[in-house]
């Protein structure tokens, strides 16, 4: 007699080309806005190009992210459907997960983008665009990186809804790369705003010394 095996499914198919172009994308899409952002930062490769009008150069850097964006999403979907799903992900209490998660980064993202304006969102501070002030209301009340975190709540929505757990590893690859991507843009951006409070106290201080 034949020994007894458990059926098993298959939870991940690895040889699936659309796993790894999706997982590539979603690296890709920071890492390619980080480069370009300094290079405008350090060199005003952007401004040039746009004849020296920062922020049209900024809003053509934000359309460029968000065409990026889309596309990334719709290999993201893609690739979920070429992959497996799993019983225990299409239970109806997992949907209902998934629509929350879903709404609640979308939420993240929207309101986000609301209280920073385009050029606020889209890296104007290293166009030269900055913000008066720090945005502390909401979402930043919650989390202080509300973009990644609504994307990556959106991602994985999106794979409990498809019911699929290659979703759920693109999330975690969603996760890890927001992270790498906050330790270099946190720092970075903190100078920039300091650059200026120190060229602000620079200036007071020259216009005090005149006065006297």
């Amino acid at each position: 007699m034949a020994p007894f095996e458990a059926p098993t499914t298959k939870l991940v198919d690895l040889n699936q080309k659309s796993l790894f172009i999706s997982a590539a994308s979603i690296a890709f899409n920071p890492l390619f806005w980080n480069i370009v952002a300094r290079q405008e930062y350090h060199n005003k490769i952007l401004t040039k190009l746009f004849g020296g009008r920062s922020q049209a150069a900024c809003y053509a850097l934000a359309f460029t992210i968000f065409t990026l964006g889309l596309l990334r999403d719709f290999l993201y979907e893609r690739a979920l459907r070429d992959q497996p799903s799993y019983p225990l992900l299409e239970l109806d209490e997992v949907k209902y997960l998934a629509y929350a998660l879903i709404a609640v980064g979308n939420v993240l993202v929207v309101s986000s983008t609301w209280a920073l304006g385009i050029t606020g969102t889209f890296l104007g501070d290293y166009f030269g665009i900055l913000m008066d002030d720090i945005v502390t209301g909401f979402p930043f009340n919650i989390t202080d990186a509300p973009m990644y975190n609504g994307s990556t709540c959106s991602f994985l929505g999106t794979a409990l809804l498809y019911g699929k757990p290659a979703g759920i590893l693109l999330t975690a690859w969603v996760f890890v790369v927001y992270q790498i991507a906050l330790k270099y843009e946190n720092p970075f951006t903190a100078e920039i705003y300091a650059k200026r409070e120190r060229e602000r106290a620079a200036a007071a201080k020259k216009d005090t010394k005149k006065a006297q």
